[in-house]
């Protein structure tokens, strides 16, 4: 994500792209769900992203659909991986309950 912000010639989410995996140091369930949300949003802007680029290439005449294919398939694989922190060790470091427990606080 640093090099598709870097591109767009936005430093600061250069930055915070750099800086994300920071947050991975901390140990606590809030530290995983951030991380979670801002990998989603990611794969959302990579959504966004192929919009933008399959627009200008329909205005221009220019072949789409390969591009269209790679960045939805980029988009996926971003979003997917927030997923990752369903798997028991990561639950087990970040002390994370499963869904079906995730009721109210008491």
């Amino acid at each position: 994500m640093a090099a598709h912000f870097s591109r767009a010639d936005n430093g600061p989410l250069v930055v915070v792209s750099l800086a994300l995996p920071l947050i991975l140091l901390v140990s606590r369930p809030w530290a995983a769900r951030l991380t979670q949300l801002l990998v989603f949003i990611a794969g959302v802007e990579w959504l966004r992203t192929t919009l933008v680029l399959v627009a200008g290439r329909q205005d221009s005449g220019e072949p789409w659909v390969r591009l269209a294919v790679i960045l939805v398939s980029v988009a996926l694989f971003t979003m997917a991986s927030s997923l990752v922190f369903r798997s028991p060790a990561l639950r087990a470091r970040y002390s994370l309950r499963p869904a079906a427990q995730q009721g109210p606080s008491s």
